[in-house]
């Protein structure tokens, strides 16, 4: 059991019969009440990220998450597939599984599958990525210091906004978890 007090980011607890990792949290204390604790919660069958407060003190069921070393060999359709790290057997999981993680899943890639009671519930992807920029505008001489930014769309499919200077065939990092350029690699 956790108490609300000691959720953290990444904390995983199960309410309601749903399996929810905390994103963020926030301590709110009152003046003659008791605390509040506010959390942004990731439903991790579905990926549904939502905000809820809870009172100090509340009690919920902990989940042991275990995280699988694999790497992500193709998709077909409904269903992607990978390859365990350390048994090299494959698995399929479906399309709806992936929703946040599919536009940077590129074959070849490592990934940790999330399993829980022997079944895999997710994929999580590292915190940052390089990869290729597939299309974009081209760069405009002179333009290289100003903060304003362009669409691009990277080798895998992902759409983000990168910086004038960054040019189509270009290897950029990419932060995962928030879909936005971080530098040049």
């Amino acid at each position: 059991m956790i108490e609300t007090n000691n959720f953290r980011n990444g904390t995983a607890f199960e309410m309601d019969g749903k399996l929810l990792t905390v994103v963020s949290v926030e301590h709110i204390k009152m003046a003659r009440a008791g605390a509040v604790i506010k959390a942004k919660l990731k439903n991790i069958r579905d990926g549904s990220i939502y905000e809820q407060s809870f009172r100090s003190g509340d009690k919920y069921r902990t989940v042991r998450i275990e995280k699988l070393e694999a790497t992500y060999l193709y998709g077909d359709g409904d269903n992607h597939h990978f390859m365990d790290a350390q048994n090299y057997e494959q698995l399929a999981l479906a399309k709806d599984k992936l929703a946040d993680v599919l536009p940077f899943l590129k074959e070849g890639n490592s990934v940790s599958l999330l399993r829980y009671e022997d079944e895999v519930i997710g994929v999580e992807l590292p915190i940052t990525l390089e990869l290729i920029v597939a299309e974009t505008e081209p760069g405009v001489r002179g333009d290289t210091v100003s903060g304003t930014s362009k669409p691009a769309t990277l080798e895998t499919g992902a759409q983000l906004s990168v910086p004038l200077f960054v040019n189509r065939g270009d290897r950029i990092r990419v932060d995962t978890r928030t879909g936005h350029y971080l530098e040049r690699a």
